[in-house]
């Protein structure tokens, strides 16, 4: 049965280590959906965080050929229900005859218009990755210029931690 999984790793802070994890995806030939990468609260450890869809064994297949790696501190497969935030920057066309429309979605899907010029907007979004998609569907009949996003970063709810 395929399923959303979301990893978080925390390798060794140093140069090379992105490059040997993302190597090890490439030849065990795993499709992932976002992959993002910063600092912890250790200087010593970066945080990569990790989405893919698979079955249950592509997810084990995942975390074992992770464990090996030896700039991989820590491995774990965050629960059901995380908390999640994505965020996106989208840069969608300033007319006159849809600007009110674009600025209702703006306050309802809360928002920040963070650049602004007569012939586009840039439109800051975060949230979880539902909201961003839902975001995009209504302004695509705006015209969007160009769009980036982060990929999901995710914590497990309460004070536990990855090295509890």
């Amino acid at each position: 049965m395929m399923k959303r999984y979301i990893i978080a790793v925390y390798v060794e802070n140093k140069s090379g280590v992105l490059t040997r994890v993302t190597s090890m995806f490439t030849r065990r030939g795993f499709n992932i959906d976002t992959l993002t990468v910063g600092a912890t609260e250790r200087d010593e450890y970066s945080r990569i965080t990790v989405t893919l869809d698979g079955d249950e064994n592509t997810c084990v297949q995942l975390v074992n050929q992770l464990k090996k790696l030896y700039v991989v501190k820590r491995v774990e497969v965050l629960d059901s229900d995380p908390i999640k935030r994505e965020l996106m920057l989208l840069k969608v066309k300033n007319d006159a005859k849809n600007r009110s429309d674009i600025m209702t979605a703006v306050d309802v899907f809360r928002a920040n218009v963070i650049d602004y010029s007569t012939d586009g907007m840039c439109i800051e979004v975060t949230g979880n990755p539902s909201k961003i998609d839902a975001f995009i569907k209504l302004m695509q009949p705006f015209g969007i210029i160009e769009m980036c996003r982060t990929g999901v970063v995710a914590l497990e709810r309460g004070a536990s931690t990855l090295f509890d």
